[in-house]
């Protein structure tokens, strides 16, 4: 019983390494394998039977097919994924001005008109539109 045990825990170094070794290459595989599909989908340029051809190719004969893609349209893979990111970014930064609102002074302009008004109808007193006005330009 004790033998059994033993040989339970019996596991040599060499064998662990090359569990995570292959552990490893089957998610680096994996990783690889869902870039090529979404980079497949988001090529503009490609035709719809062409994208239609690669993904049949990369699921039907998975480890050539990830290879023949990535040899014959890797170059631009890293100029695509640039893109989308630099598209993401601007779409960000156009969400953050329109919820900031404009840079541009006009809603400062806007703001000034109305702290005119309430002072013209006398619903705020001289310093109290001076410090508002200090406010809205600094």
């Amino acid at each position: 019983m004790s033998d059994q045990l033993f040989l339970a825990y019996d596991y040599p170094v060499l064998g662990a390494f090359w569990t995570v070794m292959w552990i490893f290459l089957w998610v680096f595989w994996l990783v690889l394998l869902f870039r090529v599909i979404t980079d497949v989908f988001r090529d503009h340029d490609m035709s719809g039977p062409a994208k239609a051809a690669w993904i049949l190719f990369v699921i039907v004969v998975p480890f050539l097919g990830v290879l023949a893609y990535v040899i014959v349209r890797g170059d631009g893979m890293g100029k695509r994924e640039i893109r989308h990111v630099r598209e993401q970014q601007a779409a960000f930064n156009d969400y953050l001005r329109e919820t900031a609102g404009a840079d541009d002074g006009s809603a400062n302009v806007d703001r000034l008109a109305k702290l005119s008004d309430l002072k013209a109808r006398g619903d705020i007193s001289e310093a109290e539109y001076q410090r508002a006005k200090e406010k809205i330009l600094h």
